[in-house]
C-alpha cells in the first residue's frame, strides 16, 4: 500500500536508528504529543531500539483521556435522566465517570450508541424526530471539521432535535502548558501530524521562538517516528530550535483550508478544562452563540458538580509526561482496561493502554 508499507521497511528503520546513534552525544528528552504516536512507539518496540541517551516522554495527546470527568457525568445524566439518544465514538463509552461509564449506563437501559461519524447522528435525528439526539463530540482539531459540519448540516436541514456535547481540545496550548510546568524537562517535540494536516504549521512558530525548542511535525509509522526523532536530535545537538515537517507527504503549511473554514463557521476558541491537568486558556473549541440551539450544554442546562478524581490514579502525571504508566502502583493491578481507574487505560490512544497491551515492551523498559 502506497505511503504505508514503505514506512515499515526494516532496512529503512535500521538506517534511521544507525543515524540517530551516530548523531546523539548526550541525553535528550523528547515528547511525542500524539497518543497515536505513543502506541506506535510502544507497539513497534521503538522505545527499546533507541539509544539510552534518548528518553521519549508521552504527552497529553489523547482527547478521550483529557475529557473532563464532569462532562462524562453530564453525558451519562443526559442518557439516563433526559432520555436522549446519546451517541459517540467507541472509546468514550468505557471511560469512567465519577459514578459510572456510558457503557454501564447503556447496560442499565440508556440508549447509548456507537457511531463512526457525527453525520450519522444527524441522520438518526431526522429518522426519529420525537427524540433528542446528542453526539458527544470529542477530539483534537482532527475531528473538529466533521463535528462542525454536523451542526451546519442540521441547521441547514432544520433538524432541531440534534445537538452536540463538545469536548474539543487544541494541541498548541497543550504544548505551552507542558513547557510552563515547573516539573517538565521536555527539550523537543514531535508534533501531531494528523492535527497539522487540518490546521497547518503556522501556529507552531511562536512556540519554537518563545521556548527555543525544536518541533518536528511527524507521522505515525516506524520510519516516520525515527526520522522525526533524528531530525529533533540533530537540532538539539546543534543547539538549534526550528519547526520542521517530517510528514510533508501529507502536511502543508496552510493545512486544509476548507476544513479550517468549516471549523471557523461553527466554533470559536475558548478556555477548556483538561482531565488530570486543569484549565488551559484558549485550548478548546466552543460552539458559536448563533448555534446555541445545537449546544447540549445550553439546550439541557444541566449543572453537574465537579467530582474528584480517583486518588489512586496518576493519570494527570502521565498525561503531563512526568510519570510513565508502569510507574503507577495500580498499573495492571487495580487498573486494567476492563476495570480502569483513569481514561489513559481505556482509550486506543492512551499511554497506559499502550503499555498494558504491549507488556513485553514495558517489562524490557522497566
Amino acid at each position: 500500500m502506497k505511503f504505508l508499507t514503505e514506512y515499515r521497511q526494516p532496512e529503512l528503520v535500521a538506517q534511521y536508528l544507525a543515524e540517530i546513534k551516530k548523531a546523539v552525544t548526550r541525553p535528550w528528552q523528547i515528547m511525542e504529543v500524539c497518543g497515536g504516536q505513543t502506541h506506535s512507539l510502544v507497539k513497534n518496540g521503538i522505545l527499546n531500539m533507541l539509544p539510552p541517551e534518548i528518553q521519549m516522554i508521552h504527552g497529553p495527546g489523547c482527547p478521550v483521556c483529557v475529557t473532563p470527568l464532569n462532562l462524562i457525568d453530564k453525558a451519562v445524566f443526559l442518557a439516563q435522566e433526559k432520555d436522549v439518544i446519546l451517541c459517540s465514538f467507541g472509546d468514550m463509552l468505557r471511560v469512567p465517570g465519577s459514578q459510572k461509564s456510558l457503557l454501564q449506563a447503556k447496560a442499565e437501559g440508556a440508549d447509548v450508541r456507537i457511531l463512526y461519524s457525527p453525520l450519522e447522528a444527524v441522520r438518526l435525528a431526522r429518522e426519529k424526530p420525537g427524540k433528542e439526539v446528542v453526539f458527544f463530540a470529542v477530539g483534537f482539531e482532527t475531528t473538529a471539521p466533521a463535528n462542525a459540519l454536523s451542526v451546519l448540516q442540521a441547521a441547514q436541514l432544520g433538524v432541531r432535535n440534534y445537538s452536540i456535547l463538545p469536548s474539543h481540545v487544541l494541541v498548541p496550548p497543550a504544548i505551552e502548558a507542558v513547557m510552563d510546568d515547573e516539573q517538565s524537562n521536555v527539550q523537543g517535540f514531535l508534533g501531531a501530524g494528523h492535527v497539522c494536516t487540518i490546521m497547518g504549521t503556522e501556529e507552531y512558530y511562536p512556540l519554537v521562538e518563545r521556548y527555543h525548542i525544536p518541533i518536528v511535525v511527524t507521522g505515525f509509522e516506524p520510519a516516520d517516528l525515527l526520522q522525526g526523532i533524528l531530525m529533533t536530535v540533530r537540532q538539539l545537538e546543534k543547539g538549534e530550535a526550528k519547526l520542521e515537517n517530517q510528514y510533508s507527504r501529507v502536511v502543508r503549511p496552510e493545512g486544509n483550508p476548507e476544513a479550517r473554514k468549516i471549523i471557523a463557521q461553527a466554533f470559536e476558541v475558548g478556555d477548556r478544562e483538561w482531565r488530570g491537568i486543569g484549565n488551559i486558556p484558549h485550548s478548546g473549541y466552543h460552539l458559536r452563540p448563533e448555534f446555541g440551539a445545537y449546544d447540549a450544554n445550553i439546550k439541557f442546562d444541566v449543572d453537574i458538580p465537579k467530582a474528584k478524581e480517583s486518588e489512586e490514579c496518576i493519570a494527570g502525571l502521565v498525561l503531563k509526561g512526568i510519570k510513565k504508566p508502569h510507574e503507577c502502583p495500580q498499573f495492571g493491578k487495580g487498573c486494567t482496561p476492563s476495570s480502569p481507574l483513569g481514561a489513559p487505560m481505556v482509550s486506543s490512544e492512551g499511554a497506559c493502554a499502550a503499555y498494558y497491551h504491549f507488556s513485553q515492551a514495558v517489562s524490557e523498559m522497566a
